[in-house]
């Protein structure tokens, strides 16, 4: 029975169904609503597949934009790679955050007045270049596959622990379902099943959070729990509980940085302007009927992402804390269930060096006997503090959830730029609609094999794979967008060479010192962290390659000759803002 301090009297009481049962039962219930709403909303025309119509309300696509964005990364690791980084982890917030406060003002609603289905559709047209457009396609699809290995690899590990299969059957069961309704749906499809998904997201990562919240500090608000006393009479605060038992184990204070503040600015930066390039998100401001809408949808998304965003630190918070209490130089034969349940899906460790039967978890490597995954914390974190089997299971619906809604988009942006940018566009301009619909949902297929492969064999934890896809996103779209927007003189031979330069540089940059391919491979990469460029980690190396791209692309067209007066036109007239309201059909 569990006993809520803040409430006297009140408990909650035991309900007799395990975990499973409840995780059977609820990823049961969200999956036949999220296929419910794809038979229902099925795309019956291309408009329909690309851009929901182009009649969807703001709210609608606030809500549906904000699932897009709380991927995998934001509900599973995120909170995961905080507590175990401390106050480095901070980085993410900051980053993402501030990414859709500079998408929502800069580019969003004069990309929705261009009126183009996709972001190599903007670039193709804006640089009057087929060129330009096949370059942004395969940028496009660089970005998307990288983001979508995280999202794959977050869904097998949610159904590793909570359906007992392992891994790779995990990413082949999230693979049927995604495909299922975002090629049957397309956007239309997709939209709607992520304003349901948004719902169940949200409810998942406060429910925990605010039961958690109340048994540790009594407040049921988890942002100020994080900064509260601990209810158990110690009059200590959280933070410094944590702190303490950081120091005690040999790792640096919780709420010390050790990145340098040129990493931070440079990781926050790329998180940033990578949002602003991501072509799943901007895609999403095509489907409302008018150019406000698209501002409007973008505040509203603002708003519910910072609920879960101002809540993740406080998860971290808790999941660390309770942690430690529960496993650190405690007995291997007296952990909980939940410990041996992680242990059998191989994302959580215990190698019992000194064969004393307990668990030395520590900083230094040599001694240290327990390995964690950063991508279980957010799900464990329920099990750790003992939360009922029902919420528990919510929290594994939400991982679904998370997962999957960003998952469709990456899967639409893909379809829509092989079938749409490249077919229709390039090689086969006069393929029928109907034709075209086909293609996308081909592409749509093959698509989705590719990213099981990459859910199945991951270049990393998932919040590290997405962030190398901000990385490449701010590399190689940012500087085009910006300058296609506010730079009229911007010509196809400057947009074209910044982007080959940028998103190359930053590809080198990432298998060098991520992957290693260049130095020994993966063991290699932990010793080549001194040899980073200006210190910058890959992570953040994005923005060096956005100013290169920039650099490249200004350079590039002084020498080159200046884009046609009608093109030049275009790009006046989507600054405009006078009338801006009444350009439903543009």
């Amino acid at each position: 029975m569990i006993k809520i301090p803040a409430f006297a009297g009140m408990t909650i009481k035991p309900i007799f169904m395990t975990v499973q049962t409840w995780t059977y039962l609820l990823v049961g219930i969200t999956f036949a609503l999220y296929i419910g709403i794809a038979i229902w909303s099925r795309a019956g025309s291309t408009k329909e597949f690309y851009v929901a119509g182009g009649g969807v309300s703001a709210w609608a696509n606030g809500m549906a934009t904000a699932a897009d964005w709380m991927s995998a990364a934001s509900f599973i690791s995120m909170a995961g790679i905080i507590s175990f980084a401390g106050y480095d982890g901070s980085v993410y917030l900051m980053g993402w955050t501030g990414g859709y406060v500079l998408l929502a003002l800069l580019l969003a609603p004069y990309l929705r007045k261009f009126g183009k289905f996709t972001v190599p559709d903007f670039i193709g047209d804006r640089y009057y270049s087929d060129t330009a457009r096949i370059v942004a396609v395969i940028c496009a699809l660089i970005v998307s596959f990288t983001y979508i290995a995280g999202q794959m690899r977050g869904v097998g590990v949610v159904f590793s622990r909570f359906l007992e299969v392992d891994i790779d059957t995990g990413v082949v069961i999230g693979m049927v379902i995604v495909l299922f309704y975002a090629v049957l749906g397309g956007m239309k499809g997709i939209t709607y099943t992520q304003v349901a998904q948004y719902c169940v997201i949200i409810f998942a990562f406060m429910v925990p959070a605010i039961f958690i919240s109340i048994q540790m500090t009594g407040n049921p608000i988890p942002q100020l729990g994080m900064g509260s006393q601990l209810n158990d009479g110690s009059g200590m605060y959280l933070l410094d509980k944590l702190n303490g038992l950081s120091t005690e184990l040999g790792f640096a204070e919780y709420t010390d940085g050790k990145k340098s503040l040129t990493d931070v600015f440079m990781i926050t930066l790329a998180l940033m302007v990578g949002t602003a390039g991501l072509p799943h998100v901007i895609v999403r401001f095509f489907t409302v009927k008018r150019v406000k809408d698209a501002r409007k949808s973008a505040g509203i998304a603002l708003l519910l992402i910072a609920i879960l965003y101002t809540t993740a630190p406080a998860v971290a918070v808790f999941a660390k804390t309770n942690l430690i209490n529960t496993v650190s130089n405690k007995e291997y034969s007296s952990m909980p269930e939940w410990f041996k349940n992680w242990e059998t899906t191989g994302l959580l460790t215990f190698d019992d060096k000194n064969g004393d039967g307990k668990i030395q978890y520590v900083a230094d490597k040599q001694a240290n006997e327990l390995t964690i995954d950063n991508d279980i914390m957010v799900l464990a974190n329920p099990e750790i503090a003992n939360l009922p089997a029902w919420v528990i299971a919510l929290v594994a619906a939400g991982g679904l959830a998370a997962a999957l809604s960003t998952a469709a988009g990456l899967l639409l942006v893909i379809s829509s730029s092989v079938s749409h940018d490249l077919i229709k566009k390039v090689f086969v301009p006069n393929i029928s609609d109907k034709g075209e619909l086909w293609a996308a949902r081909g592409a749509a297929t093959v698509a989705v094999v590719i990213a099981g492969y990459f859910g199945i064999n991951p270049p990393g934890f998932v919040a590290a794979v997405v962030a190398l896809a901000f990385g490449l996103a701010a590399a190689s779209f940012f500087p085009a967008i910006v300058l296609g927007i506010f730079y009229k003189k911007m010509n196809k031979e400057g947009a074209i060479a910044g982007m080959v330069v940028g998103i190359s540089l930053m590809l080198f940059y990432m298998l060098k010192f991520k992957f290693g391919i260049f130095d020994g491979g993966k063991e290699a990469v932990a010793g080549l962290e001194k040899d980073w460029w200006f210190g910058i980690s890959p992570e953040g190396f994005g923005s060096v390659a956005m100013l290169v791209n920039f650099i490249v692309s200004i350079t590039v067209m002084r020498f080159t000759p200046a884009p046609p007066e009608n093109v030049q036109e275009i790009v006046e007239d989507i600054r405009i803002p006078s009338g801006a309201g009444e350009a439903s059909d543009h």
